[in-house]
């Protein structure tokens, strides 16, 4: 039997997408918490792929030793490209996460590949003004009426509706900027590959898993995996560390 020290134990960062927060994660952290690892839910701006990622990027340089990187929908392109070139980040692990290549766009790969989607038809759109008072761009809302069925179908209802309730808007920005060079080209991947999710499409998230070469695990959840698979979940961010960090004899 092997065991990780306290010591060669990686950090779990665990970055939220799209109409969503960190609390999403809450099942994962207490999990991993409890086999005593240091687990934290970053807050995403949801503000533009580039930013986003600079932004987790200068997080990431105040936290030492090891990390693993977890993102879920758009967390997914944003670890990505935040870490890039950060030699502590041992391992990366999608939930339903956006794979984009360099130069490559969400929006490419979602008009490509995106068939089947029931997100588009429920994004509501809410422009919003600067400090000037002169129109800075738009936000995206997911509907609140088809919350349920497009993110969480498979969580009950009071929790989709509350969900629903806090979403957090994503700007247009983040599904129209291409990305920068990936890191899932230099550093080994997971993926669970959600085969229920009405929002990215299993035929989808298989593409750009594969293309990735990322270790892949089915689960019949919607794309609120995080919350209706906690279990499932979790086990893969534990296989991600296990493999990140050797563990001790």
């Amino acid at each position: 039997m092997t065991t990780q020290s306290g010591e060669t134990k990686p950090t779990i960062v665990l970055v939220h997408g799209a109409w969503a927060d960190a609390s999403g994660f809450a099942a994962e952290i207490r999990a991993l918490r409890d086999r005593g690892f240091r687990a934290m839910g970053f807050a995403n701006p949801l503000r533009g792929l580039a930013d986003d990622a600079r932004y987790l990027a200068d997080h990431l340089r105040t936290l030492a030793g090891p990390l693993v990187l977890v993102g879920h929908s758009y967390g997914g392109a944003v670890i990505s490209v935040a870490a890039t070139g950060n030699e502590q980040v041992k391992a990366l692990v999608y939930f339903s996460g956006w794979m984009p290549d360099e130069g490559e766009s969400i929006a490419q790969v979602f008009e490509e590949r995106g068939e089947g989607s029931l997100a588009g038809a429920a994004i509501r759109p809410q422009p919003f003004t600067g400090p000037d008072g002169s129109e800075a761009g738009q936000d995206l809302y997911l509907d609140t009426e088809q919350f349920h069925a497009a993110f969480a179908a498979d969580v009950d209802r009071d929790t989709a509706d509350v969900m629903a309730a806090t979403q957090r808007p994503w700007s247009g920005a983040g599904f129209y900027e291409p990305s920068g060079p990936p890191a899932w080209r230099t550093i080994p991947s997971w993926y669970l590959l959600c085969t229920e999710d009405r929002a990215i499409p299993a035929a989808t998230q298989r593409f750009m898993a594969e293309r990735a070469h990322a270790r892949i695990q089915e689960v019949p959840a919607s794309h609120a995996s995080m919350v209706s698979q906690p279990e499932a979940a979790t086990q893969l961010i534990l296989q991600a560390a296990d493999a990140a960090v050797p563990a001790m004899a």
